[in-house]
């Protein structure tokens, strides 16, 4: 049985409105799925979007890691390796004597003593970023890199003579879709109220618990306290009973004391916790 041209148009036109209405419901789960990541605004004001793509360019995204996630390693003394969804690693406090296993994409350094910095960086770190500056005076960083921005806030620190030396330590950090990380190098003194503005909201601290050469526990407590993040990640705890020591008070103020399982933690916005956590973990993490 054959049909009339008119019935047969409108077969045609209703089979291609369906196609239509497929291709917009493809289009618009497409739209979804590479919708980009937030990124983390610790500072009131932040600028810090997505870097725009050149043309015919293409994100390329870690599969290992989800749109709002951190990987965090804990390399050993000061150093930690972050890693973001799009595969970018940073390195703290990137020295000659510890050090992650590959090259980082990024590596910050401080000017303490040589655990914090490097005379021979690896030539293949793209991004080498010193938190002090050679020639004296101020060295400010405010960069994005992928998908995520890096800034710093310079604080002063105690040579061997115990003199003060001037803008010799930075506060690194790191804004990584919905997180933001602060390491804070080797502090000296407790921060004023214009470098807790610079800082903004933050959720993760890595922070030195040695009490001898960095802050004493007092101080710390009080900086921890004044920043106010979910997360204290401690570090250069070195000397003997150092750890113990803060786990010790970083309790009796309330904290949550969690020990890790590995060196290695990936973290969210979603899995922050509720209650400020100081999270524990080894060296190791290369």
């Amino acid at each position: 049985m054959t049909r009339d041209v008119p019935d047969l148009f409108k077969t045609l036109a209703h089979g291609l409105g369906q196609i239509r209405s497929v291709s917009m419901l493809i289009g618009c789960i497409m739209a979804v799925a590479f919708v980009q990541p937030a990124m983390a605004i610790c500072q009131l004001v932040a600028d810090a979007p997505y870097r725009q793509l050149l043309p015919g360019e293409a994100r390329v995204w870690n599969a290992s890691l989800q749109a709002g996630e951190v990987q965090i390693r804990y390399i050993g003394h000061s150093t930690f390796e972050l890693e973001t969804p799009k595969g970018v690693r940073i390195a703290t406090d990137y020295n000659d004597s510890v050090r992650p296993f590959l090259p980082p994409t990024v590596a910050t350094m401080n000017g303490a003593h040589s655990t914090h910095y490097s005379l021979n960086p690896d030539p293949s770190i793209e991004h080498l970023l010193y938190g002090w500056n050679p020639d004296g005076g101020a060295m400010d960083h405010d960069m994005t890199v992928e998908d995520v921005r890096i800034r710093n806030i310079q604080t002063n620190i105690r040579g061997w003579d115990g003199e003060t030396r001037r803008l010799g330590n930075s506060i690194f950090v790191f804004e990584i879709a919905d997180l933001c990380i602060a390491h804070l190098g080797h502090l000296h003194h407790r921060l004023t109220k214009e470098d807790l503005t610079r800082l903004g909201q933050i959720d993760i601290v890595f922070a030195a618990v040695d009490n001898t050469s960095t802050l004493r526990l007092d101080s710390l407590m009080d900086v921890l306290e004044s920043i106010g993040p979910a997360m204290v990640i401690p570090m250069h705890f070195h000397f003997a009973g150092a750890l113990q020591a803060f786990t010790g008070r970083a309790a009796e103020a309330g904290y949550e004391i969690v020990r890790a399982e590995n060196a290695k933690l990936i973290v969210s916005r979603a899995s922050l916790p509720t209650k400020p956590t100081a999270y524990i973990m080894m060296p190791g993490g290369a």
